[in-house]
């Protein structure tokens, strides 16, 4: 690899760790304002992206031990957050599903960074863009990969 190169593959590795600790700290920031966690908070993130889940899924998708999981939904339900309801093809099974009145109360305090990333990805072309999404899901995906990685060896 050539020495320029290295210096950027070193700058993007700099730049994702910053952007994921200010990421995390926003997130803290939002929590504290809902009387949440952090991991709360990413918990209500996978039922608004994927619908709603089972207890069993939401550990699997979060890597968070069942017991954890139950004790969380019973405390975001305790909150209003989530509602346990039946699930529509096996009724052994419930679902943890937002209450979207609670949720819309929160909306506003993602206001100041949505507006700037749309105002960030004008600053892009569409080429510039599909990039850009072309990296940040494939570091996504090996961060889930690396934190199922971690969660099986602390399990075992």
């Amino acid at each position: 690899m050539s020495s320029e190169r290295t210096k950027l593959v070193e700058e993007v590795l700099l730049r994702s760790r910053e952007l994921s600790t200010e990421t995390v700290m926003f997130h803290t920031a939002i929590a504290a304002t809902r009387g949440l966690s952090a991991v709360e908070t990413k918990v209500l993130d996978y039922l608004a992206r994927f619908g709603s889940q089972t207890p069993k899924e939401l550990a699997r998708l979060s890597g968070l031990a069942p017991a954890s999981v139950t004790a969380m939904i019973d405390r975001l339900e305790g909150k209003g957050i989530v509602n346990r309801e039946p699930h529509p093809d096996d009724r052994r099974k419930i679902l943890i599903a937002l209450d979207l009145r609670s949720i819309e109360s929160g909306v506003h305090l993602w206001d100041h960074l949505v507006k700037g990333m749309h105002e960030l990805c004008d600053r892009y072309t569409e080429d510039e863009l599909r990039t850009i999404i072309g990296f940040v899901r494939t570091a996504t995906t090996l961060t889930h990969e690396s934190t199922e990685k971690l969660t099986a060896a602390t399990n075992e």
